[in-house]
């Protein structure tokens, strides 16, 4: 199986998982905590989310090099924020307006930082399965 394909199943997954993720903050968090904050608690699940599914797959990909990860991580990118727009714009009827202001971090808009996550989060998942090292010493060393 490609690194593509493997990439995408593990993206569709971080979208179910931050999916549910928005349905516990629009059903239980903003009524208990208020937006703000909701969205705050609901980001902060998200991220640990998204790097604990990255960590248990991260060994499937099979990468070899470190720029492999990177370019796992702005597909992860490429593949959320056409999600976003084809979602919020096209499916749900949002301006352009409401999806932007996920975006804009000056009025608590939060997506950048889940966007760098995202970019991360395969390389943070190496680290955190002890593979990092190993990219590391095959670029250094080609015989490895």
């Amino acid at each position: 199986m490609s690194l593509l394909l493997k990439s995408t199943i593990v993206w569709l997954m971080f979208i179910v998982t931050e999916s549910l993720n928005g349905t516990v903050r629009i059903f239980y968090l903003i009524p208990t905590f208020g937006d703000p904050l909701a969205h705050q608690i609901s980001f902060a699940i998200g991220a640990s989310l998204i790097v604990i599914i990255a960590t248990i797959f991260i060994p499937w990909f099979q990468a070899s090099r470190r720029s492999q990860l990177l370019e796992i991580g702005l597909l992860w990118l490429l593949l959320t924020v056409g999600f976003e727009i084809i979602l919020g714009r096209f499916v749900l009827g949002y301006s352009w307006q409401q999806i932007a202001a996920d975006y804009n971090i000056d009025r608590g808009g939060l997506m950048p930082y889940g966007l760098v996550l995202l970019i991360l989060s395969p390389i943070v998942a190496a680290k955190l399965r002890g593979i990092l090292p190993q990219l590391e010493r095959s670029v250094a060393d080609p015989k490895i």
